[in-house]
């Protein structure tokens, strides 16, 4: 059955550039999805660094097909379908996956940034994707979670600059911002999912505690914004969703061989890390 946002989600969505769903997923989905990754050779094996200009490293993987196993279950549910579609307002399709693996005291940091700062170079002719952020683990502040400025994302396009291997805001203009809208930090339970904009600004802080902090987002772009050009990341392609039971049948079914089948990204072809968008017009 498909997940209906209330008018006020929907609202605070359109006018924060974020909706928060707690317990989206319950604690057995969750603990499969924990497990799975925690587990997973090839996860670990295709994941690769990006230094965060503070001393500490972000460690990730990204793929671009969902695939037929526990990553897949999540991202091609009818929960998340469904909900991607209300706030795209269209028909959403599967950007791409990651799974952000902030450990314990070594966890990088990531600098302020705007998802939509990195696509604009994929081809991508407007910012109507939203990125599902779901917390494997809890996220907190000591443990680095995410954090946002609430609103940003009616900033438009801003200008990103090298820091250490990531491409961030222009601090000039992110400090003005933080000095009329509200920062806001995202705690979270494990299970919970934060739905946020493409343009909006979102950082976190490196983990500094003995807890790690993994979370795996999944982003949506909408048929109509489908790439004029090709990328490292896939055009439109239809998803083939799964009733909401399929995580959990999934999930015991194909324990330990759960990324078998996913497109793994080369960070090499990654062109939206290694360039910067340019001034909006």
């Amino acid at each position: 059955m498909a997940t209906a946002l209330s008018s006020q989600q929907l609202q605070q969505y359109d006018e924060s550039g974020y909706v928060l769903i707690g317990g989206l997923f319950d604690s057995e989905e969750i603990e499969l999805l924990r497990r799975s990754a925690k587990q997973d050779k090839q996860l670990d094996e295709h994941a690769f660094g990006r230094n965060d200009g503070e001393g500490g490293t972000v460690r990730l993987s990204l793929w671009n097909h969902p695939g037929e196993g526990i990553y897949g279950a999540f991202a091609r549910c009818n929960r998340m379908v469904s909900i991607a579609g209300q706030l795209l307002h269209d028909e959403p399709y599967h950007y791409h996956s990651k799974m952000i693996m902030k450990d314990p005291r070594i966890g990088g940091a990531w600098a302020w940034h705007q998802d939509y700062g990195y696509w604009y170079r994929n081809g991508v002719l407007t910012p109507n994707l939203v990125s599902a952020f779901i917390a494997v683990d809890a996220a907190t502040r000591e443990n680095g979670c995410l954090q946002v400025i609430e609103g940003s994302h009616r900033c438009g396009r801003i200008d990103h600059q090298l820091t250490g291997d990531q491409a961030g805001a222009d601090p000039e203009r992110v400090e003005a911002l933080l000095q009329r809208m509200k920062l806001i930090y995202v705690e979270m339970d494990p299970g919970d999912v934060l739905f946020f904009h493409s343009n909006l600004l979102h950082r976190s802080d490196q983990n500094r505690s003995r807890l790690p902090r993994w979370s795996m987002i999944c982003c949506y772009n909408a048929r109509s914004n489908d790439p004029y050009i090709d990328s490292h990341h896939p055009r439109y392609t239809p998803i083939d969703r799964l009733e909401d039971s399929a995580i959990k049948q999934i999930g015991v079914k194909r324990f330990g061989d759960d990324a078998s089948d996913v497109a793994w990204l080369d960070p090499s072809r990654d062109a939206s890390a290694k360039s910067l968008p340019q001034r909006d017009g």
